[in-house]
């Protein structure tokens, strides 16, 4: 055999590796750094487009704006009873319950433990989530029984023309 892999072939201090293999020292520590720097920077500005639209999103969630959707008529709605509609999107479901002659509430109909839908018991008198037995107060949507924590998200109605409109998703507030 030969001593060729026992021989130094640079005369340096601090030589550690073996330098024989081919294309050894193109991809050193500082090299790497340098292209970790480089793939940060890229990743960085390429983030920023995808950033300036959730800062948007976020800055817009108080003042977002719907339609006022008309739910039902005050006629074909009795007192203790309850109407489902979708609001304010087509796949969001929320429900309207009547609690006296001028007194109206909705929420969103998604239980805020699991997203279950939430129905109105009108014997009990309080909103039910059947999936974990959760309840909640009709009045102000406070769960008080099961493990939702947060109360169901409110939908702000208003009365005109002998009708029940839904106008905006209140704040959901921590």
């Amino acid at each position: 055999m030969t001593d060729k892999n026992n021989k130094i072939p640079f005369d340096e201090d601090n030589y550690t590796h073996n330098i024989n293999r081919n294309n050894e020292r193109k991809l050193d520590r500082r090299g790497f750094m340098k292209t970790l720097v480089g793939a940060a920077g890229v990743f960085a500005v390429s983030s920023l487009p995808w950033g300036a639209v959730a800062a948007k999103e976020l800055a817009g969630l108080s003042d977002k704006k719907y339609p006022k959707q008309k739910i039902t008529d005050i006629k074909s709605i009795a007192v203790g009873d309850a109407v489902d509609f979708a609001f304010p999107g087509e796949h969001d479901s929320a429900i309207l319950v009547r609690l006296s002659e001028n007194k109206y509430v909705a929420y969103q109909n998604a239980c805020t433990h699991l997203r279950c839908p939430v129905f109105w018991d009108k014997k009990e008198e309080e909103m039910i989530c059947p999936c974990h037995h959760g309840k909640f107060n009709v009045n102000t949507g406070v769960p008080f029984a099961g493990p939702p924590r947060r109360p169901l998200p409110e939908i702000v109605v208003k009365v005109e023309n002998g009708a029940v409109y839904a106008v905006r998703v209140k704040r959901y507030e921590a």
